[in-house]
């Protein structure tokens, strides 16, 4: 699961909010105190031009309040959860959608099932259960070979962040990396300085851009994901179940994962790698969390599929990945922790208070949005606008889909811009009477696949922040993967999709 951006899960996927990444003693020039004015009034001309339309009352509204909403969501001047709250003021306030409207998509399934995963991954990374995992891949693909390192710990990041926050991921396995860089030598039993640091480069910028690929995979990987999946249901009235959307993206990371490792490789020094990862055997407790674990993730994916899955042989229509959450997380708190730990359970809630609640706020507020271009008309108003790119290849479209999310990502959060973006999509594909899912699904992947800048995603942010690595080095490795990656996506979204 990503974390702002990455928002868990980050989704975790939000990225690391503004205030958390700048040096706040710096006093910022008077331009930039200006700037919240100067963009005021920019909206507030906006607003005037929007009311000046043809479109409905409600329709108008819905534009203003997207806009101001989107305003504090990228330049961050009020806290990224607290200007989600806007839709939740002022839509019921104002007549656009209904109070009970609003509540559906505060309380919207999709929030629930993030909600129970940020749950199941505290408990694991409490119990230090990630931990475990990674070693015994990392020893397992691992040697003392750089690139069978690398290659180890870039699978580790992509396979845990499909379950758990890349933020968390990439926390826990830049220690590690650190241990193994620190036991680097060189063929005379010597290093140097240089040539150290660049072994640290690519292993450290190896594991934020796994971690931020992995959280594709599954719905619950990072928020963007179930934004779509919530949009896209709205939208459609169909639903996509855990096996359908890894169908659809796992082939992505299976040919993007290996170019990232074989860019990345390229710059590796030649070193000798002496360490020692530990191999302790799990206590009861992590067995236990890892037993839940496998119980859960086995329920989402068989919930619909095979052969209409356990809920059509038990004919229990109406039963969700939402429910299968919950219960996961009632049994974190009934099952005792264990002979490890004597009057425990698998999650107390002082563990699970720590999730970002922030992140659900941000969420619902996109899916508030997403509900009032339906309802106010505006929707169906933006896809006869669009209908013109029916004119233009779906491939190109797509393309400039990708680059321009992907781009736009690195300056901010991913699960914002996914947000805003969605319902315009929706749109866009209904007006060229394409499946939505051929422009949506690559734009949700495109944002988390900004891999130039430090701010672009949290585990961008963590690895510069162990003083590795410069961001001209980010960029110079980032840009290339940011091209291959639209390029990737483009081409399997029109084969696949």
């Amino acid at each position: 699961m990503k974390t702002p951006r990455q928002e868990p899960h980050s989704s975790q996927s939000c990225r690391i909010p503004r205030q958390h990444r700048r040096d706040d003693t710096v006093t910022q020039p008077a331009r930039s105190r200006l700037m919240p004015i100067v963009t005021a009034v920019i909206i507030a001309l906006l607003a005037l031009l929007i009311r000046q339309t043809a479109l409905s009352d409600a329709a108008q509204l819905t534009l203003i309040i997207t806009l101001i909403t989107a305003v504090f969501w990228i330049t961050e001047w009020l806290p990224i959860p607290v200007a989600s709250l806007i839709p939740l003021a002022l839509f019921p306030l104002l007549g656009v959608l209904t109070p009970t409207q609003v509540a559906a998509a505060y309380g919207s399934p999709l929030i629930l099932l993030l909600l129970g995963g940020f749950l199941l991954s505290t408990a694991m990374a409490h119990s230090n259960t990630h931990i475990l995992i990674a070693q015994r891949i990392i020893r397992a693909v691992g040697g003392h070979s750089p690139t069978r390192l690398l290659i180890s710990f870039m699978i580790t990041a992509a396979l845990l962040s499909m379950w758990i926050s890349n933020t968390a991921t990439t926390l826990m396995l830049v220690p590690i990396a650190m241990a193994v860089i620190q036991s680097s030598t060189s063929e005379n039993g010597e290093i140097s300085v240089s040539l150290q640091r660049q072994f640290a480069i690519v292993l450290l910028l190896g594991i934020a851009y796994a971690a931020s690929l992995g959280g594709i995979n599954t719905p619950i990987g990072t928020p963007p994901n179930l934004l779509m999946l919530q949009n896209y249901q709205q939208g459609t009235g169909e639903e996509i179940g855990f096996l359908s959307w890894m169908s659809k993206t796992m082939p992505m990371t299976l040919i993007f994962l290996p170019i990232m490792m074989w860019l990345l490789s390229r710059s590796l020094p030649k070193v000798d790698v002496g360490y020692d990862l530990s191999q302790d055997a799990p206590n009861s407790m992590q067995r236990r969390i890892l037993i839940v674990f496998v119980i859960t993730a086995l329920a989402w994916m068989t919930r619909t599929e095979p052969f209409g899955g356990w809920r059509g042989w038990l004919d229990l229509p109406t039963a969700n990945d939402a429910s299968v959450a919950m219960l996961a997380v009632v049994a974190m708190f009934l099952i005792p922790a264990g002979r490890d730990r004597p009057g425990e359970r698998l999650l107390t809630w002082e563990t699970a208070n720590k999730i970002p609640w922030g992140i659900l706020l941000l969420f619902a507020g996109g899916i508030t949005i997403a509900s009032a271009f339906q309802q106010s008309g505006l929707s169906e108003t933006v896809a006869g606008h669009l209908v013109v790119l029916q004119q233009l290849p779906v491939w190109l479209i797509i393309l400039t889909v990708c680059l321009s999310v992907t781009f736009l990502t690195e300056i901010t959060s991913n699960t914002a811009t996914t947000a805003i973006l969605m319902p315009i999509l929706l749109s866009t594909a209904q007006a060229m009477e394409v499946d939505p899912l051929l422009l949506m699904l690559p734009a949700t992947i495109s944002a988390s696949f900004a891999f130039m800048m430090p701010v672009a995603t949290a585990p961008n942010a963590i690895v510069f922040g162990s003083g590795q690595i410069h961001i001209r080095e980010m960029m110079r490795y980032g840009f290339k993967l940011n091209l291959i990656g639209a390029v990737v996506v483009t081409a399997l979204s029109v084969l696949l999709l």
